[in-house]
Order: structure tokens, then sequence, then C-alpha cells
């Protein structure tokens, strides 16, 4: 949650430098934005309520200047997702302390800011926003004595929860100081400059030499280069590393949305997941990335997968694939949960953890209490060097290249290739033979063809959703594989075109669910012809019989289903296993046009952001 940007270097103008660098981390909060930058005056600072957008015309009317700076700038920027206090400009950062010598940018929840806040206030010192971080700017600056950083760590030794942050100071022009705990800060090493950024997409027009920060460290930027120490003033040294991301991978290329190009990027985004990973020679699958060898894998009796959002109804999929093809019993569990419910870990128990980020914050809590527990714990991740991949030490990287919608596509369909493949080498050490594994491997290779059959097939689902696009209410319903994809599908459809869906199992219709059904209640039926199909015409049958209009999602020429339903969704012949993803990009293209249709701003709903990095 929230973006955090900052420079120290010698470019000019800072202030058209921070402004984009906020564009490019926009995904990750959007109700309010700020700059601050040192200027031949002190430190100036420019807030404004909305996107960055307003910010930037902010900067224009009051006629920006940072004519009389120093050679060497200095700025931090931020565009938040609210916690503590409504979108304001007051609750805007950056903040800054009361005697104005320190302004910082903060990502994360201090828990103990209301006891700091009551002892700064019997001192006589007055808040101006209902912020943590106000509180924290106060902090640093009671501790500044002798220089920045040092400030930083005492200050940051007494408070407890999450922080990733950016400080500059007034009487400092030529310092920048980062930390982080809970929250990613990524170092960007450019020439003579140094970038700092919640996560890489901003820092790639620069430079894509990066240093990932650990928890409790901080990081003290000048001219001189950059100094990491601990929170007990422990000099750290930290490996640097190069991003593959391009920039124009981040950009939208002719599209009028991220969404609509990673939707469309998914051939591709597939293809170089399983790219080096499909093992013919044994009917099998390449993990490297695990660190596990034969006998090590076998020794596993339980798998449990944990996650939350999308990639908890990725893991969902994933259950049915290990559990039919490898025959083991598997558990998936929210991961918000996971350390709250006191969970059974044994010690042939192999915990699996997926993250887009790799910096979800509950998913991180359950990775370090699988690890208390003595677990193996291991991840799926897309962003190399993320926390969750580095904490971890062995898992899966995706290779799906940078997700800016806060509506995540192309990282479901990845993240459920590689549970397929990891399913299959669990099967061949198991139960599963040659044969059956080399039929799964075709499916996997003919993955990007069958999605790209769906794309090509985007202007009559576009049709469909502007049919629908006007209800106030949807049903997607599923079985087996396809449930998760039927839960997948609705939380699209609620979190970018604001239409109230709700996924549910078929059986479920009976229990419940049908009281709810009338001609303005549409029913989407996952239908193509695989295990679970005639019980899936009976259902719709019943939603018909209620009332509800029903899209069904069916085998292209199937003609059975097409006599039953209202209209219907076309996918290419697949086989269940290859399934979820294929009818998973179908259903994110009728979200999206949907949400197109109502006028919604479909990169950035309303209320949420991309990382989610707080409890």
């Amino acid at each position: 949650m929230c973006g955090i940007f900052g420079y120290c270097g010698p470019r000019h103008p800072l202030a058209e430098l921070l402004i984009e660098g906020l564009r490019r981390l926009e995904y990750r909060g959007y109700d309010s934005a700020g700059v601050a930058v040192r200027t031949s005056g002190g430190v100036r600072v420019v807030k404004s309520v909305g996107p960055v957008r307003h910010l930037e015309a902010r900067l224009r009317e009051q006629g920006w200047d940072e004519r009389g700076a120093s050679d060497w700038g200095v700025g931090i920027a931020h565009t938040r997702w609210a916690t503590h206090g409504p979108p304001t400009e007051a609750n805007a950062h950056p903040h800054s302390d009361v005697r104005r010598r320190i302004f910082l940018v903060h990502n994360g929840i201090l828990d103990n800011y209301e006891a700091h806040k009551g002892r700064l206030m019997a001192r006589g010192v007055r808040f101006e926003s209902e912020t943590d971080t106000e509180v924290l700017a106060n902090l640093i600056g009671e501790r500044y004595v002798s220089g920045l950083a040092q400030a930083v760590a005492a200050a940051l030794r007494e408070v407890t929860g999450t922080f990733g942050l950016a400080v500059i100071s007034a009487e400092e022009p030529d310092r920048l100081v980062v930390a982080r705990r809970g929250s990613p800060i990524v170092l960007g090493i450019g020439d003579g400059e140094t970038l700092v950024a919640s996560d890489v997409t901003p820092i790639l027009p620069f430079t894509n030499r990066v240093i990932y920060l650990e928890d409790n460290e901080v990081a003290d930027i000048s001219p001189r280069g950059v100094e990491i120490r601990n929170l007990d003033n422990i000099p750290v040294r930290r490996d640097m590393h190069q991003v593959e991301w391009t920039v124009d991978a981040a950009e939208k290329g002719g599209h009028a949305h991220f969404m609509l190009k990673e939707i469309f990027e998914q051939p591709r985004a597939i293809e170089d997941t399983v790219r080096g990973r499909l093992d013919w020679e044994r009917a099998s699958a390449r993990l490297d990335g695990l660190k596990l060898t034969p006998r090590e894998m076998a020794a596993f009796s339980r798998i449990i997968l944990t996650a939350c959002g999308t990639s908890l109804h990725a893991a969902m999929v994933g259950e049915y694939y290990l559990e039919d093809l490898a025959g083991r019993p598997v558990e998936v569990a929210q991961a918000a949960e996971f350390r709250y419910r006191n969970p059974i870990i044994e010690r042939d128990t192999l915990v699996v953890a997926i993250s887009q980020s790799g910096e979800t914050a509950d998913t991180l809590a359950a990775v370090r209490e699988a690890q208390n527990k003595g677990a193996v714990v291991a991840s799926i991740c897309n962003v190399v060097g993320s926390t969750i991949a580095r904490e971890t030490g062995r898992g899966i990287y995706l290779h799906a290249g940078p997700e800016i919608s806060v509506a995540s596509t192309k990282a479901f369909s990845c993240q459920v290739a590689v549970l397929l493949l990891l399913a299959l080498k669990f099967g061949r050490m198991n139960r599963l033979s040659p044969s059956a594994g080399e039929a799964i491997l075709r499916e996997v290779e003919r993955l990007p063809a069958r999605v790209q059959e769906v794309l090509d097939g985007a202007e009559a689902i576009r049709e469909v959703a502007e049919r629908y696009a006007t209800a106030r209410d949807f049903f997607y319903i599923g079985r087996g594989l396809l449930y998760p994809v039927a839960l997948e599908g609705a939380l699209k459809l609620k979190e970018i075109s604001y239409i109230h869906a709700e996924g549910y199992h078929a059986a479920e219709l009976k229990h419940g669910p049908l009281a709810l059904l009338e001609e303005s209640v549409p029913v989407l039926a996952l239908a193509p012809r695989t295990p679970g199909y005639e019980r899936m015409l009976a259902n719709i049958q019943e939603c018909r019989a209620r009332g509800a209009p029903v899209i069904a999602l069916r085998t292209r020429g199937d003609d059975e289903v097409g006599r039953v339903a209202d209209c219907v969704l076309e996918i290419p012949e697949c086989s269940e296993w290859a399934c979820p993803i294929v009818a998973t990009v179908a259903l994110q293209l009728l979200a999206y046009y949907a949400a197109r249709a109502r006028g919604c701003p479909i990169d950035q709903p309303r209320h949420l952001a991309k990382s989610v990095t707080v409890e």
C-alpha cells in the first residue's frame, strides 16, 4: 500500500522527476499525493487530494521554482492509500515535525503511535493530521542531534509495527535516509545518483541495478554513496541485483488501460513462466528453484498452500491439481488467519506461499509462522528479490513481467500454470504414469495458444459485457476445478466495475442463494465440457426456472449449452487441467468490458491498492 519515491543526485528540476516517479507508483495508492524538495529557501512541500495529476496541477498553479537550489538535489514523494485518517490535504504525505526540520513519507502502520502521540502532546506538540506518520516525524525530530541517519534509527527502535520510509532534513541538504520493516524499499544505484522507491517500477527509467533493503535496516544516502546499517548501528553489506524487466514492460503499450494490456500479455507471460520447466525426458517438470531433491520431495506427506485474494483462488485450483495428480493431502490456508489459528505443522509438511508482489503482509506473516513451526517453506512469486522470495530462499519465480493494474490478471494465470507443474512434479514421484505426465506437458505447452484463442474472441465477450453492464448483482457458479474460477471471476467484476458479484459452488445454490435469483440478477455458469458438465446443465435450468438470465461459458460449438442459456461465452476445447486458466481469461475480459461500459477507473478501483503491505 502507498507509493514512495525519492531522489538524491544532480538532476534538476526535481519536482518533475518526482511526479514521474509517482505516476509509475500510483497503482499502490491514489487518494492523495505530495512532494518535498530541498530548495534555496529550505524544504518546500506541496500536497493535494486525489490522483497524482491533481498534485501536478497544484505545482503548476504555484509556479514551482527550484532556481537557486544547490547542484545536488534531494527530494521525496508519496502517493497514499489511506489508513489513519481520511484522504485530506492535512493527512497527505510528506509530514514534518513541529520545528519543520524533518520531512518524511511513510508506508505501513505504527502500532504504538498513540502512546507516543499522547506523550508528545503532553510536551506541547500540536498535530495537524490524524496520521501515525506525523508522530514518527516528531519522534525523529526529538532525537535529531548528531545526524539524520542516527535520529531515524533511534526513533525506529522505539516504534512497533511496519514501515517503509524516506526522510530528508532542512539542515542536511545533501542527505536522504530510508528504512524499512515489513514494507518494501528498493534502492536504485545509478551513475552518480541514487533513487529509492517502494518497488522497482519507477527506478527502471534510470537504472536496472538495485539493492533491496532488509527489515530493520537504515540506508544513509549522500553524494559519497550509500551506507547501510541496522538499527543497532552495525554496518550491513547488501548485494546488488540486475532487474530483468524493461521500461517498456511497465508502460501501457498503446492499450487504454494496464489491465487490458496485461490480459493480452498472458500468452507471452505463460510462455515465459513455463520456459525451461517442461521436462519431456522424465515426463515431469523442472523446478530447480525449490532446491529440493526427489527424495526430499517424496518425503512430504502434506502440503499447505497459503495466500490472499486472487492468489488464494490460484491456491484453491492448486489444491485440486495436487490432490488429483500427486495424491497428497492439501490444505488451502487464508494467509491472514494462518498465524492466528495456531495451525498444525508436522515435520513432513511443505508450506507454499503464493504472492504476486512477494510483499503481501499477511502472506509474509504466514511464512514466518510456518518457519517458526519448523516447516519447509517455499514461495511462488512474480517479483525477483521480493521479501517473501528472499525469506523463503526457495521457490518458483513466475517471470510474468510487471503487473501494474490493481486487478491481477496475468499473475493468476501464471500462478495456476506453476501449480500445475508443481502437481506434475509431485505426481511423477508418486502414482502418475509417464504417459499421463506427457499429456499434461502437452496441455501446458498448448496453453499460450489456447489463451490466444480466447483473446481473439474478445469482441464477442465485449458485446455480452455491455449487454449486462447495468446489472446491480451477479452470480458466478462453477464446479470442481472451476469453482475457484467462479470466485475469481466474481472478484474481478466487483473490484473494477463495482457490480456486486458473488461466486458459488453450483451445488450450493439450492442451499440458500437461489432465494436471491430474479430477472435482474444474471448468473454466469461455467459449463465447458469438463467433469461436472451434466450437473451444471441442471443448475442452469434451476436458475432459469427462477427467472434469472444465464450467461454460459461453454466449449466452442457446444449447442446443448446454447439451448439452455440466454447467451454464451466461448473458449476452445481443452482438458480439465488447462480449463481454469483458459476460462479465467474470458472472465477477465468480461469484467474489463463491463467496467469500461460503466465508465469506471479500471486500473485504480476505489479504496483498493495493488500491494497489500499492511494487515
